[in-house]
């Protein structure tokens, strides 16, 4: 019998029995659904999670600290003492050690800085991170206005996140957006600041020790992209070029130490800048942990996301596991529908194969005849299964974006449906085995006599 015979055959049959064959594949549909929507749930979240990290930080990238270069020692009584020595510090010639080390692709000190800045009548104390123009562009920082900040400059520009407005007040009052609802009336792109970058020398005039420090102008490159009820790893942050910071702030303190910069033992500064913390970005996320181990054991302490992301993946995991387990059961349940209908599909047609094998038909014809019933009840049920879970997952992601939680809390990739559709067939081909096997075992004889 040729497969297209089967085929028919098999269609013909299923029609037959409308009602009860569509009461089945009713149980694949809910069966498929519900696994189907369990995992996408789990799916979304660790989607959603990724994302999150991805735009906190990214997966690629190591954060470096100053470490200590201290030593553990056990004496042959075995009582242990230890040594400490000089911190490690986070110098350029570290940085540019670190820059060497295989996978590494940006390598970038950072130096934060605070000052003051006004324009008109409002002002505000900005906590600056200077890193190298390569960095910054690494970061991928989505821009509103503007642009980067110029690389290797004289005078020093600004990177503004896209909520620093908020934080500028009223130097009359101190009131300011947080305390009126209304944003200050001051044109950061428009317009130059003035600062002041010896807040030092400001605080003890404030207290009045000393004359007020000189004002510097300082204009605003870009700013961030977002609006105000826009949050982001870099709305509130400032930004500029180290190359342009270091330069200015040499100039400007010349022989005085800069703050934040430590000393030596008779006040005086160093002959080179220490820088707060390291940003480094490697090639591939598969590399961050080789990377992270070999900046440490340079004695520098370092943290990355992928820390985080590890035992987040393995809860994900974990949680997948079980929605899927519970969504599984309902196709499970379907699949004794599957071989129930057969089996009484095999009862009513036992005159039918009697009178098949009679004609010549191979048993594994009959077999296949089953069996492609059983997988057409699988397929079919898996294929509405999907698209009533498509419909769930876009509910459910409206009614959690409407609430404001979240974008998206579902997600169906395209491997999942595809496993899906597999599944519930393979379910079906399963379900139909026994029924098949039985219908293969009836005697042809005792089959024709059957009334």
């Amino acid at each position: 019998m040729k497969f297209s015979d089967l085929l028919k055959m098999s269609l013909s049959s299923l029609w037959r029995r409308k009602l009860r064959t569509i009461l089945t594949i009713l149980g694949v549909i809910i069966g498929t659904a519900s696994i189907v929507v369990m995992m996408s749930l789990g799916i979304g979240s660790n989607k959603m999670l990724m994302e999150q990290i991805e735009s906190s930080g990214g997966l690629t990238t190591i954060n470096v600290y100053g470490g200590s270069s201290g030593s553990v020692m056990v004496s042959s009584d075995g009582s242990v003492t230890s040594q400490q020595s000089e911190p490690k510090q986070l110098t350029e010639d570290v940085m540019k050690e670190i820059g060497e080390i295989p996978h590494v692709i940006v390598s970038s000190g950072v130096l934060n800085l605070s000052i003051l800045v006004r324009q008109g009548g409002y002002q505000s104390n900005l906590y600056i991170q200077g890193m190298t123009g390569e960095a910054l562009r690494a970061m991928d920082i989505p821009l509103g206005e503007g642009r980067l900040p110029a690389e290797g400059g004289t005078e020093l520009e600004l990177l503004l996140g896209n909520q620093v407005i908020c934080d500028f007040t009223s130097t009359k009052g101190g009131r300011g957006y947080w305390e009126t609802g209304e944003l200050p009336d001051i044109d950061l792109m428009g317009q130059p600041l003035f600062a002041t970058l010896d807040m030092d020398a400001y605080y003890s005039a404030q207290s009045g020790n000393g004359s007020m420090p000189k004002k510097y102008l300082v204009k605003v490159s870009g700013i961030v992209a977002g609006s105000l009820e826009e949050y982001n790893e870099y709305s509130w942050n400032t930004y500029a070029d180290l190359d342009t910071m270091k330069t200015v702030l040499k100039r400007v303190f010349k022989n005085k130490a800069i703050p934040g910069q430590p000393t030596m033992a008779n006040g005086k500064p160093y002959n080179y800048l220490i820088f707060n913390n390291g940003y480094v970005k490697v090639d591939n996320m598969d590399n961050v942990e080789t990377v992270q181990k070999t900046i440490s054991d340079m004695g520098f302490e370092t943290y990355s996301n992928s820390e985080y992301v590890k035992t987040m993946q393995q809860q994900s995991a974990q949680t997948q596991a079980v929605l899927g387990g519970i969504g599984a059961v309902s196709l499970f349940v379907a699949a004794i529908g599957i071989a129930n209908t057969m089996m009484m599909s095999i009862y009513e047609r036992t005159k039918e194969i009697g009178v098949i094998k009679v004609l010549g038909c191979s048993l594994s014809n009959i077999r296949s005849m089953f069996l492609l019933e059983a997988a057409f009840i699988g397929f079919f049920g898996g294929i509405l299964g999907l698209s009533l879970s498509y419909g769930i997952s876009a509910l459910i992601n409206y009614v959690v974006s409407s609430s404001g939680q979240a974008s998206y809390i579902s997600y169906i990739p395209l491997w999942l449906s595809a496993a899906a559709l597999a599944f519930a067939t393979l379910i079906g081909i399963l379900a139909g085995l026994m029924p098949a096997l039985r219908a293969m075992r009836l005697s042809a004889l005792e089959a024709i006599r059957t009334q």
